[in-house]
């Protein structure tokens, strides 16, 4: 069984529908701890009602913090990180466990497969109220992509002790875009090579509720642009794209347990004018 971490805010018609597709669709009982920001909009009380466990915080934390504060009261081996605006299909908790057992041991790092926003392209509605989800559950089962290596997105699931050895989400990436790198290449650092998604393993994601909602708030941030791409690139030395081609080799067909990126002329090209752009920001840019 998994504690499944959802950050929140002012979601909660998704928040709702995702929780309710967890109990619904889940073959497991889970733990379910969702961080609420600001949660002016009812979640608190709908928390409250159906006796579900939640932190918060009275000002929009972002991803990482909030990720970081719920996880604390995960109660089970394994973290799994979720969007507040996922409806998970039948069979993913099934696909996820069966993984685990199938490896043997903690040290990886595991991701679903997102349907519509993401590489499985079918419309089952952008948004709650056009959601059709009868044609969703008919069909999921047939649109497929493959296992790939790398993932960098949610929802992931981790084991709680490796979570914490590399203390979660790295919280200068508020409010959140390039934290999902981030925390991979700590993984990496911690000597993992198991990044797998696994095409089994299915939810729907609207996608980008809350950004598109807050995009010109004068107080409520939700996306930092290029902001978090130059942050990890001056913490790693790398950039983001640099990082998911050359080690996790992301999106290509999963084979086997990743290993040290081959050395070529063509990665030496691209180490080059990641070290200029690095050299560039070291110098103009502040944050």
């Amino acid at each position: 069984m998994f504690s499944i971490i959802i950050p929140t805010l002012n979601n909660i018609d998704y928040l709702k529908n995702c929780i309710r597709s967890l109990k619904k669709n889940s073959k497991f009982n889970h733990q379910i701890v969702p961080h609420v920001n600001v949660g002016e909009d009812g979640t608190l009380k709908y928390l409250d009602t159906e006796k579900i466990d939640y932190t918060f915080t009275k000002y929009n934390s972002g991803i990482c913090e909030g990720m970081n504060l719920a996880s604390k009261k995960a109660k089970f081996e394994y973290i799994l990180y979720s969007h507040d605006d996922f409806y998970f299909c039948p069979d993913w908790d099934t696909v996820l466990l069966n993984e685990v057992n199938r490896i043997g041991h903690n040290k990886f790092y595991l991701s679903g497969t997102m349907i519509n926003n993401g590489p499985l392209k079918f419309d089952c509605g952008s948004d709650i109220d056009t959601f059709d989800e009868d044609k969703l559950l008919c069909n999921y089962k047939n649109i497929n992509f493959y296992d790939f290596q790398g993932s960098t997105w949610a929802p992931h699931l981790i084991h709680k002790n490796l979570w914490n050895k590399v203390g979660g989400f790295s919280e200068e990436f508020y409010p959140g875009t390039a934290s999902d790198p981030d925390l991979n290449m700590k993984l990496w650092n911690e000597g993992i090579r198991i990044f797998k998604g696994l095409n089994d393993c299915k939810v729907y994601h609207f996608g980008s509720i809350v950004t598109r909602r807050y995009k010109d708030h004068p107080t409520i941030k939700t996306e930092s642009g290029s902001k978090g791409a130059k942050i990890f690139l001056l913490k790693w030395g790398i950039s983001i794209k640099f990082f998911k081609k050359r080690y996790l080799r992301s999106d290509e067909i999963y084979e086997s347990n990743l290993k040290e990126p081959i050395k070529n002329l063509s990665y030496y090209l691209d180490l080059f004018f990641d070290k200029l752009n690095y050299l560039y920001l070291r110098m103009f840019f502040k944050y």
